[in-house]
């Protein structure tokens, strides 16, 4: 493997960008955020990578020690890459850029491809702001379902696809409200006093949530 550039720089700033300031690489650590991920699961839901980007950004994160790869037993036999402790130390970088780069999404444009799953991130650090507590939490927005862990130290932070079991609690945010979240010009707080959430369940979860 040929040696990884550097800036050459005495700053830890510098140091860090040595590390994930190629292009994509912050956005493979948002997906395995999501838990283990197969090769072509990543490549799936990271629309525009090539094949041999992503095969390189891969080795480059485990020669980093941001990722480990491993081979699940069987029947499944594959190979699944997934993030080290140091790696998901990552997570609140995301936020920060997530938050910054909010006012600059501006409308859907028609080349834009979108997940619903690319919704989690922004959505935890609204529950956590709203002080939601622990618990399992099934969204449903236009583009399909996903589901979030709050409260977790470990694990999988959310997962694509309906929870895995009963959710504490069911949103289902209108399209209006997930564009404002994503820019920035509102709250969840906001958008679950104004209405813009609507909110199933029965559980602590769900009661906190509602009288937010």
């Amino acid at each position: 493997m040929p040696p990884r550039r550097s800036y050459d720089q005495y700053c830890s700033a510098a140091r860090a960008l040595d590390v994930v300031g190629d292009r994509w690489t912050l956005l493979i650590v948002r997906e395995l955020l999501g838990g283990p991920r197969r090769y072509t699961d990543l490549h799936a839901d990271l629309p525009g990578v090539s094949t041999d980007v992503l095969a390189s950004r891969l080795k480059d994160m485990e020669r980093d020690g941001l990722t480990t790869r491993r081979r699940l037993p069987p029947p499944g036999a594959a190979y699944v890459y997934e993030l080290t402790e140091r790696g998901r130390e990552l997570l609140p970088v995301l936020h920060a850029l997530g938050e910054w780069g909010g006012p600059a999404l501006g409308d859907r444009r028609p080349t834009d491809a979108v997940r619903a799953h690319w919704f989690a991130l922004p959505l935890l650090r609204g529950l956590d702001i709203a002080g939601a507590g622990e618990g399992l939490v099934e969204v449903r927005l236009d583009e399909g379902l996903f589901h979030v862990w709050l409260g977790t130290g470990e694990g999988p932070l959310y997962g694509d696809g309906p929870a895995p079991r009963e959710p504490d609690a069911r949103l289902a945010p209108d399209a209006r409200t997930c564009e404002a979240l994503n820019r920035g010009t509102s709250t969840l707080l906001d958008a679950l006093r104004e209405g813009g959430v609507d909110v199933k369940g029965d559980g602590p979860l769900a009661e906190a949530l509602r009288g937010a």
